[in-house]
């Protein structure tokens, strides 16, 4: 006789998403969004990690079931490498246990595990890279297994058309479907709460010239972002704008690779500088709207992204923004001159603290960049419309694996 659990699972179809954490990033945040819209539309969504929820940055939504991978037995992990066919084993019964029907790998390590544990299976198995692909290269073995393992897919969800062409041309990524990021309007809040009123000098809330003036950036991974040419542009203009102040949110102030990021970048200010007490980093924060509020001007200075759910947020914050035109993304986003401001990707940091200058010291146009901004995102990359696409992909239940056609706009 079947249990109840047992029986719920042949009642209600199954889609796993594997990811390696649900640290702050915007991998992980879509990962949390696809499940949400899929348990709306009557799927079961098992969210499955490589790391427990002691890593956890977002809250779980309802409705989605949390699984994490067991850890690896002291003689499993003596064999390093030479242990992974155990581990695709491993992950290859948790399949078979949990009844999937559909499983998704997001990023490109854990898409790789999932489409040769699900190999001979009958599961559809789905991959949503999150970055620029060639921008961030894995590492030799896992190089071969993506050349491998990728035209297995039933269905690659891309961001950007430049990033599906790659796919295609060097992967062999037929089957994709074009699926930018939405925007989630209002924006959602959750620990931890840090006001930027606390943070920033009491001059902040005055209409006068004499407030302060805030660049905004947010990212954790300081290189990708390049943190480094934005302080180098704002040490560049900080001692003749004594009114300007650069936060830099969700950035770790703890140890990275051995190396403190944060003091990294402030080491690139000159010491005994007043601007070092005008470069702030708040660590992260789960009110981003207070933030985006409060700054007078949003900058990505990345050097490669997948789609950048920053720069999306603050345009649907009605932000004023100026973006480097990096892969992928800016460029899907801004309309330069229009709706924001996009610069060439190889930027120099002065040629960066020429272009700040010339919007902070320019009100009506932040004004005008920020309302169209505001209003082109909202439409173009609404939630609704953005669900829509992904569910109308979920297979049907008499569709056959394997034979997931070909998306039109990918």
């Amino acid at each position: 006789m079947l249990t109840n659990q047992a029986s719920s699972r042949q009642a209600q179809r199954r889609i796993a998403f594997y990811i390696d954490s649900l640290k702050t990033g915007g991998a992980e945040r879509i990962t949390l969004q696809l499940a949400s819209w899929s348990a709306k539309a009557g799927w079961q969504p098992l969210l499955l990690t490589r790391r427990g929820d002691e890593h956890d940055f977002y809250p779980l939504p309802k409705n989605v079931e949390r699984h994490v991978e067991t850890a690896d037995p002291p003689w499993l992990r003596l064999l390093g490498w030479f242990g992974f066919p155990w581990r695709l084993l491993a992950l290859r019964q948790w399949l078979v246990a949990q009844n999937i029907e559909l499983a998704v790998g997001m990023t490109t390590l854990p898409a790789i595990k999932m489409l040769l544990a699900s190999r001979g299976l009958g599961i559809r198995c789905w991959v949503s890279e999150r970055n620029y692909p060639p921008a961030k290269r894995p590492v030799l073995p896992w190089r071969l297994l993506r050349r491998f393992t990728y035209p297995w897919a039933d269905l690659h969800l891309v961001q950007t058309r430049q990033t599906g062409a790659w796919l295609r041309c060097h992967l062999g990524a037929r089957r994709q479907l074009l699926l930018p990021n939405p925007i989630i309007w209002p924006l959602p809040t959750f620990p931890p709460l840090v006001d930027p009123l606390e943070l920033l000098p009491p001059s902040l809330g005055r209409e006068d010239e004499a407030r302060a003036r805030v660049i905004l950036a947010v990212g954790t991974k300081a290189h990708q972002k390049g943190f480094d040419r934005l302080v180098r542009a704002f040490a560049l203009i900080a001692e003749a704008e004594p009114q300007l102040h650069l936060v830099l949110v969700g950035l770790n102030k703890s140890a990275l690779n051995g190396e403190d990021p944060v003091a990294r970048l402030r080491a690139l200010i000159p010491a005994g500088s007043s601007s070092q007490a005008r470069l702030h980093f708040p660590g992260r924060v789960g009110n981003m709207a207070d933030w985006y509020g409060a700054c007078d001007l949003f900058v990505l200075a990345s050097r490669y992204e997948g789609f950048p759910n920053v720069l999306l947020e603050a345009m649907a914050a009605g932000c004023a923004c100026l973006a480097c035109d990096c892969p992928t993304g800016p460029g899907e986003l801004i309309m330069d001159g229009h709706n924001g401001l996009l610069l060439p990707a190889g930027v120099s940091h002065a040629e960066l603290a020429t272009a700040i200058i010339s919007l902070v010291g320019d009100p009506h146009r932040r004004r005008s960049l920020g309302d169209k901004a505001r209003i082109d995102v909202l439409e173009r990359f609404a939630e609704s419309r953005i669900a829509a696409i992904f569910l109308g992909a979920l297979p049907s239940k008499l569709g056959p694996v394997g034979k997931t056609s070909e998306a039109s706009n990918g």
